[in-house]
């Protein structure tokens, strides 16, 4: 690190935005030595990064838009982050069915070379160029954990059983599923772990430079006391209010700009009961998913809309819920009805503006751009993908360093996230070693313990010998250790950080249940705070 004995800041490095990319950068600048202060202006992962796919994959699709960098980039990660989050984090794999009236998006490169180069394949995506997709999928990432490519005959396998007869023949490949917004709060306490400040609920109201470095007026939501804080760098990890952030709050005259773009998603009961998911592809050559989600759902997703405003909360309209329902329709043999859904949700992606026409063609790529044309130095952070969230924190520390002569190296490879320090394939056996120490849990109960917390799940049960042990039951699985442990530990304030973000928890509770929740959280805050204050 630098000298210290000259005069210094509150802070090297202050990161804007609770998201991912936030969370990343504060961990990595932090476990390098950097003092690093964190702002976020609601709940850490309150946007983008908990309305997500809630996958780790490459992108298979990006591979015709010709993003071989970012899909490398993205295989590469998959085995990385498995390794490091074994418990929010699980191998999956994908069937992909085949059918002759399968389509290109007519935007995509390749399409435009096969349209030129073979005009009678009519904007078909054939089986050949599908198969050698997957085979630059299986082989320019390496692969450790995850099996490679096989063909499925649906007539004799399990996999075809929920879909329409019509599809003989199918591939299946490997991706990883993630619980994304449980990664970014993770994330954050290793940040907070290794000396960085989190602060969530404060909002930047501004951030001016001052000589070689920057005042930030900051602002505590939950009581409108404002303070000024300085700092030598700022980051900008705003998301969809990256851009917000350079006009208003940092009056930066940075050019690149951000694209809104809008990706929603329905839950649905059940509709199959293997672990695998479907990758569906459209005859307007758009793809979307069906995934396992929370042992008793389907999680189906995403569209692609422009949204033009990031204050405007995005939800999923009735258009995008007849599109994703009419879409899985064309493959399930029961069709998926309104009826179905049980839940919806929306994010806005913060892609960076390549110009392209189609919100389904704009990069899913990064870009960081340092502006220190004003004297003290801001680093903006446009687009990126939750695969590439680590990589992309390695490369803001790249542009971050030579500011701070003498800073640490890379190191967040393969280091464990909280409650990961076991392997991938002993994953079951923690489960069944849960079940065997607190037997009243039961296999469901320990399976979501075990997803949401790993090793710390036996932190927050102690010597509990009963469910009744564990406090006040607030519905299903959840309870006062589990809420408690969230309120110390995971910076949950309300009973929407615990049953949408830190959980999935408000798929199965009721109304009266998150009252009581939301009641009790209030009053153990309350009790907290005063003991802080004495």
């Amino acid at each position: 690190m630098q000298d210290r004995t000259e005069p210094t800041t509150d802070y090297d490095l202050f990161v804007i935005g609770g998201g991912i990319n936030g969370c990343g950068i504060a961990r990595d600048a932090s476990g390098r030595g950097l003092k690093t202060a964190l702002a976020e202006m609601n709940d850490l992962a309150s946007a983008t990064s908990s309305a997500s796919t809630k996958l780790f994959h490459g992108g298979l699709r990006y591979l015709e838009y010709f993003e071989v960098r970012l899909v490398r980039e993205s295989l590469i990660e998959r085995e990385t982050l498995l390794r490091a989050m074994p418990h929010i984090s699980w191998p999956m794999r994908f069937v992909l069915p085949f059918h002759k009236d399968m389509r290109f998006d007519n935007s995509t490169p390749t399409s435009r070379l096969l349209n030129t180069v073979m005009p009678w394949m009519k904007g078909r995506r054939p089986g050949w160029l599908i198969r050698l997709g997957l085979f630059m999928y299986d082989n320019l990432g390496g692969r450790e954990i995850l099996p490679g490519t096989k063909t499925l005959d649906l007539s004799k396998t399990m996999e075809g059983g929920p879909l329409q007869d019509k599809f003989k023949h199918a591939y299946e490949y490997s991706d990883a599923w993630v619980q994304d917004s449980r990664l970014v709060v993770l994330n954050a306490r290793d940040a907070e772990a290794r000396g960085a400040d989190i602060m969530t609920r404060t909002k930047v109201v501004s951030a001016d430079r001052v000589d070689d470095h920057w005042e930030i007026l900051i602002e505590n939501r939950r009581d409108g006391q404002q303070r000024r804080v300085t700092a030598k760098m700022l980051v900008n990890a705003g998301g969809p209010w990256v851009g917000d952030i350079i006009r208003t709050k940092v009056r930066s005259n940075a050019k690149e700009g951000v694209r809104l773009v809008r990706g929603s998603h329905i839950v649905t009961r059940k509709l199959y009961d293997h672990d695998k998911c479907y990758f569906f592809q459209g005859t307007d050559g758009r793809i979307i998913f069906a995934i396992p989600y929370e042992q008793d759902f389907t999680l189906i997703g995403t569209t692609d809309s422009e949204q033009e405003n990031p204050d405007k909360r995005p939800e999923c309209t009735d258009e995008e819920m007849d599109y994703l329902l009419n879409f899985a329709s064309q493959y399930f043999e029961k069709p998926v009805a309104r009826e179905d859904v049980v839940w919806t949700y929306s994010g806005v992606r913060p892609l960076y503006d390549d110009g392209n026409k189609s919100a389904t063609a704009a990069t899913r790529d990064y870009t960081l751009k340092v502006d220190d044309t004003g004297g003290a130095p801001v680093l903006n952070i446009f687009g990126g993908k939750i695969t590439t969230y680590r990589r992309l924190a390695e490369h803001a520390l790249e542009k971050i360093v030579p500011f701070f002569p003498g800073t640490k190296g890379a190191w967040t490879a393969g280091v464990t996230l909280p409650g990961g320090d076991f392997k991938v394939a002993e994953t079951r056996g923690r489960i069944k070693m849960l079940v065997e120490e607190y037997p009243f849990l039961g296999e469901k109960w320990a399976e979501r313990m075990i997803r949401h917390y790993g090793t710390e799940v036996w932190e927050i049960l102690g010597d509990a010998k009963s469910v009744e042990d564990l406090g006040e039951h607030f519905g299903d699985t959840l309870t006062e250790a589990e809420v408690m442990w969230l309120i110390e530990k995971e910076y949950a304030e309300t009973a929407e950080d615990v049953i949408w973000r830190r959980t999935k928890l408000g798929l199965r509770l009721d109304e009266p249940e998150v009252d009581a929740l939301e009641t009790f959280m209030k009053d153990a805050i309350l009790v907290k705070n005063n003991e802080a204050a004495e």
